[in-house]
């Protein structure tokens, strides 16, 4: 019968709490009638809706992407702040709808505070470009006494918003994009932006817009392309994924489809990785899975008079199907998490989402709700992400250092990651790392007198005959066992794990054999 083994010690990564986010763009009744609704019974002096404050308080929600989305590209964030009857209505070329920009950008940083959340801001780099982002990040960031500073204070906001996280424009290979661009024409601008934004202020955590997804023909050399011109300015490339039910042969292949984000989340960093050899960059570029769900482009929409306002649009009920699946491609990103930074359920309520709300009535979980499991957290500010990953349940770090192994080779050859048997306890004057001797001082296993030569009637000390003379071809090798092992432990290769670290273990106690014979050594050609 197969066994199920859990080594909670093999630890992998911490998992940044960035990773349950979420997105709200102005879209169908996302915004209005969804997050705002002044004449909604719930709604708070600012018109936000307080029960659906209360679900997003209960996803525990770190992070949301806004104001978009495609909705982004052909979007004047002038447009969005200011006194709300002198804020113009525009036509909006992304969803053919009409926005009245009754809700902008500081409407929703008080919509962050008060859901407990951080907000992800993107900059329009369709139909504009590096002005029009670093005014935006100047008036979300700048103190007063500047232009921008002095502006947002005029419309009561003296306090600098602090949003650290910025995207550079969205999907902007998409044929339905505004402003579409090539890899070279979006690379450069990326790059540009990029720049002028860390002149402003070098903190601030860039993502650069990948490819819209994988079954875009230009999937992955955008990616790499894009990377070619920005990879030394940036922190994050984007990536997408929406997968449907429709198209799937039977309900198991359609429960499997998380696996097409696996191999997305490969292929991109296979990209990522090339250009960083490329030129020969130190740091090493981590990803955005910044919009990703279950989307049935079929379900939710009415029919609506082109260029009407807030309509309903992508309301898609969800099943215990697509519910499993919204959970296997989370367990994905989890997998993933030592290069995936931030990822965004798309999106947060009516859109595809699992909050619906009625207008004028009550708001409702669908079946892709997860809450979180801790309590309700208190008020934070939504500009302060964290900036140390924060480790779950599965990830435990030692609290104590570990003493250094026993000397005897039997013990050791029989320890093992993978043995279901309890480790000897090591001898009473074994040294552990915490109690080394300080810089400077004499080792009391080591003397300073040169070893006497052996003899024919004596062992030589430590086996120092049989292991080819060169303490650095065993650090190689102790090396290379160690690498290999946490690869194949990482990609769950129990087999060659298992003989791995057998190898480990023998060449442990070879190594630290106290004395040894030529004859009694290990054969040299297993290294």
């Amino acid at each position: 019968m197969p066994t199920l083994r859990i080594f909670p010690d093999l630890v992998q990564n911490a998992i940044d709490p960035r990773l349950y986010g979420s997105f709200i763009e102005h879209l169908g009744r996302a915004v209005y009638t969804g997050i705002y609704e002044p004449d909604h019974p719930e709604a708070d002096p600012q018109g936000f809706r307080r029960d659906v404050l209360a679900l997003v308080r209960e996803l525990d929600i770190p992070m949301v992407r806004y104001p978009g989305g495609n909705f982004v590209s052909a979007y004047d964030w002038e447009d969005g702040v200011g006194p709300r009857a002198s804020r113009p209505r525009r036509l909006d070329y992304a969803w053919g709808v009409t926005e009245t920009n009754e809700f902008g950008t500081n409407e929703f940083i008080d919509w962050c505070r008060a859901a407990h959340t951080s907000p992800m801001m993107a900059v329009n780099l369709g139909t504009r470009g590096l002005d029009a982002a670093r005014q935006l990040v100047e008036y979300c960031n700048a103190p007063v006494g500047s232009k921008f500073g002095d502006l947002r204070q005029s419309h009561g906001y003296a306090e600098p918003h602090n949003v650290r996280t910025w995207c550079l424009g969205n999907e902007m290979d998409g044929p339905w994009q505004t402003g579409r661009k090539t890899a070279e024409e979006y690379g450069r601008l990326a790059n540009e932006t990029a720049n002028a934004l860390r002149q402003f202020d070098p903190a601030l955590q860039l993502i650069a817009g990948g490819s819209s997804g994988p079954g875009m023909p230009g999937f992955p050399d955008w990616d790499r392309v894009v990377l070619d011109h920005c990879y030394g300015h940036v922190d994050a490339l984007s990536i997408h994924l929406y997968v449907r039910e429709d198209g799937h042969q039977s309900l198991a292949d359609y429960l499997a489809c998380p696996a097409q984000m696996e191999n997305q989340i490969h292929d991109v960093l296979a990209a990522c990785d090339f250009v960083k050899a490329k030129h020969r960059h130190k740091k090493t570029m981590m990803l955005s899975f910044d919009e990703w769900n279950v989307w049935d482009m079929a379900q939710g929409t009415t029919p609506f008079p082109r260029w009407s306002s807030a309509p309903r649009q992508l309301e898609q009920n969800y099943t215990f199907a697509d519910a499993l699946v919204v959970g296997g491609l989370l367990l994905v990103l989890l997998r993933q998490s030592a290069r995936v930074r931030y990822a965004c359920l798309a999106q947060l309520v009516n859109v595809i989402a699992p909050i619906l709300t009625t207008p004028g009535g009550a708001a409702r979980r669908q079946t892709i709700f997860f809450p979180s499991n801790k309590p309700p957290a208190t008020a934070a500010a939504p500009s302060s992400p964290p900036t140390k990953p924060v480790s779950t349940a599965r990830i435990r770090r030692p609290t104590a250092p570990r003493p250094i192994p026993s000397a005897s080779p039997r013990a050791t050859a029989t320890t093992s990651p993978f043995s279901s048997s309890t480790a000897p306890p090591p001898p009473a004057n074994s040294t552990s790392c915490s109690t080394a001797p300080p810089v400077g001082a004499s080792s009391p296993t080591r003397s300073s007198t040169p070893r006497p030569m052996p003899t024919p009637s004596t062992p030589p000390p430590r086996a120092s005959a049989v292991r080819s003379g060169s303490t650095t071809r065993s650090t190689v090798w102790s090396w290379r066992l160690c690498k290999t092992f946490w690869t194949a432990t990482c990609r769950a290769d129990r087999r060659r794990a298992w003989t791995t670290s057998t190898a480990m273990s023998r060449w442990w106690s070879w190594r630290h054999a106290p004395t040894r014979s030529a004859s009694s050594s290990p054969a040299r050609c297993c290294w």
